[in-house]
């Protein structure tokens, strides 16, 4: 007798490309995946191509803030209640997941809570970093840890240059000084270089064409099912 996860049964119910997309989440290790890096990088397009191959939910950081304007514009204050606002937008973003029947449904996210305090740490000043680390701390264990950890890096040189490429509209915010991309970057290597929470591929991207075409994805995926424990670098080699 046929199991209910047998290959006729569901190839005869949802067609032959929906088995197949079944049989990818059924055969990878990892139910919950973020991806993160700094700007520049290429996280959303990452997880937006790894949700069609992986016929994945894709969970994108909502960006809308309110007062990222008057952060810019270097308003006293406005670090503080842009970062409050991003962390709890955020905050209620990664609870809807507890929600979700993650083993039924492969969930890529193109960001990872804790990125949060690498911001934090960089925009406010130590008054306000004493209020939001108490804040953090109260929120933080309401969340799922990720399967797998994505961690997407570059050189400075190589995320100024994308920054000053990226297509923009009127409603962009600035693109940051260089001194900030460095310090951004710089932080988020000490951060990663210290990661032990889950399984972490730390991907160069420097080769990479950040529209995450099909040659790119799949050498990102066989990375994904070669993971194990623990953490794996990956730089590919230059054509």
């Amino acid at each position: 007798m046929l199991s209910q996860g047998s290959p006729s049964r569901l190839g005869g119910r949802f067609g032959a490309a929906s088995f197949l997309a079944c049989y990818t989440r059924w055969t990878l290790d990892f139910r919950y995946i973020a991806i993160e890096g700094p700007l520049g990088v290429g996280k959303s397009a990452l997880a937006d191509q790894l949700g069609a191959r992986f016929d994945a939910t894709v969970v994108l950081d909502e960006t809308d803030n309110p007062f990222l304007a008057d952060f810019y514009d270097e308003r006293p204050g406005a670090g503080f209640q842009a970062q409050l606002f991003y962390t709890l937008a955020r905050h209620r973003q990664q609870s809807s997941l507890r929600q979700r029947d993650l083993f039924s449904q492969l969930t890529i996210c193109d960001y990872l809570f804790e990125r949060d305090k690498i911001y934090a740490y960089l925009n406010l000043d130590d008054n306000e970093l004493f209020i939001y680390q108490r804040l953090y701390e109260l929120l933080v264990p309401d969340l799922l840890t990720p399967d797998l950890v994505i961690y997407l890096q570059a050189p400075t040189d190589v995320l100024r240059r994308r920054l000053r490429e990226r297509p923009r509209t009127d409603g962009d915010p600035p693109i940051p000084e260089d001194r900030y991309v460095r310090e951004l970057n710089e932080a988020y290597n000490h951060f990663f270089f210290h990661y032990s929470a889950s399984p972490l591929l730390v991907v160069e991207t420097s080769q990479f064409d950040l529209t995450w075409g099909e040659e790119a994805v799949e050498d990102i995926e066989r990375q994904i099912r070669g993971m194990g424990k623990g953490t794996r670098y990956y730089v590919p080699r230059q054509c």
